[in-house]
């Protein structure tokens, strides 16, 4: 059966290749580079956990990325637009990259052979673990049969909703890729600070500092909480998941006691994924990034 429309994605969304096969996703890669001069595919040419690995390894070393060129993403478009499938594209904020920018640029070659194509490109305002949870939720609109257009809106109107909220290892990534002047300021030079850290509407925020990885993962918990107590919508209208850089342990224990802590709090939620960031953003938050990745469903269960 011919697909309602295709989802391509660039690699900030962070899913599993094996999930995006599975959900017959295109992930156009981001590369990353450790010497400034070779640069490699996302999930192509180098894997998320040599990443890391390299990352811990090469003490004081600071890999960088790039986003995807125009031409990545005409190879992307181009069978659709040839077999008369519409495309939604979703593109990592681009308050942090120009990839969308290549995308609007590959739309507009595309268009001029292909007029009929329909390639809607998407700011997601959100990147990383929480992009990822935004395409699933496209996925699930064009699972249920949505049509194109009205996909697009509600997709539209559910990005506002998303947040991050997460912590780090240690400052170094963060100061030397500039990401967060504010909280390097407010830290200083102070011994052993960590910044607590929310994402939304395409910004980072600085929403605390603490000493030690326990009490900024508490600060972190007590974020998502007060975003659940000032929402009006229920814990199972949101798609809600855990997104840790070099330490699977630790992700899947951080992920245990939230399930623990918000079971205490009276909230029903059976399970919480968890996925590992990848290089996109790991450039800038070091191997230990960890956190939440919040957004509202684009179909609550109530009309599934």
């Amino acid at each position: 059966m011919k697909e309602v429309f295709h989802i391509i994605s660039d690699g900030s969304c962070d899913l599993p290749p094996d999930l995006t096969r599975e959900k017959n996703v295109t992930v156009v890669p981001f590369y990353v580079s450790f010497d400034d001069t070779h640069y490699l595919k996302e999930n192509v040419e180098i894997g998320i956990r040599d990443f890391y690995q390299q990352m811990v390894e090469k003490t004081g070393v600071y890999p960088k990325s790039s986003m995807p060129s125009i031409r990545d993403y005409e190879e992307a478009f181009l069978p659709f637009a040839e077999a008369g499938i519409p495309v939604i594209c979703i593109c990592i904020t681009t308050k942090f990259s120009g990839s969308m920018q290549s995308a609007l640029n590959a739309r507009s070659l595309l268009l001029e052979k292909y007029p009929q194509a329909e390639i809607t490109v998407i700011d997601a305002t959100i990147n990383t673990v929480l992009q990822g949870q935004y395409v699933l939720e496209a996925v699930k609109l064009r699972d249920h049969g949505v049509s194109y257009e009205d996909a697009i809106a509600r997709l539209e109107e559910i990005k506002s909703t998303g947040r991050i909220f997460f912590t780090v290892g240690n400052m170094e990534y963060l100061k030397h890729g500039g990401r967060i002047g504010k909280v390097s300021a407010l830290a200083g030079s102070l011994l052993n600070i960590r910044p607590v850290i929310t994402l939304k509407q395409g910004e980072i925020f600085p929403s605390g500092i603490d000493r030690g990885r326990k009490r900024t993962l508490k600060k972190v918990m007590d974020l998502l909480l007060e975003y659940l107590q000032e929402s009006s919508l229920e814990i199972n209208c949101y798609s809600l998941a855990v997104g840790y850089g070099y330490d699977v342990e630790e992700g899947l224990a951080f992920r245990d006691q939230a399930l623990s802590v918000l079971h205490e709090k009276g909230y029903d939620i059976d399970e919480l994924p968890v996925y590992q960031i990848g290089a996109t953003i790991g450039v800038h938050t070091g191997p230990y990034p960890l956190g939440f990745g919040i957004i509202e469903k684009a179909i609550h269960s109530s009309e599934t």
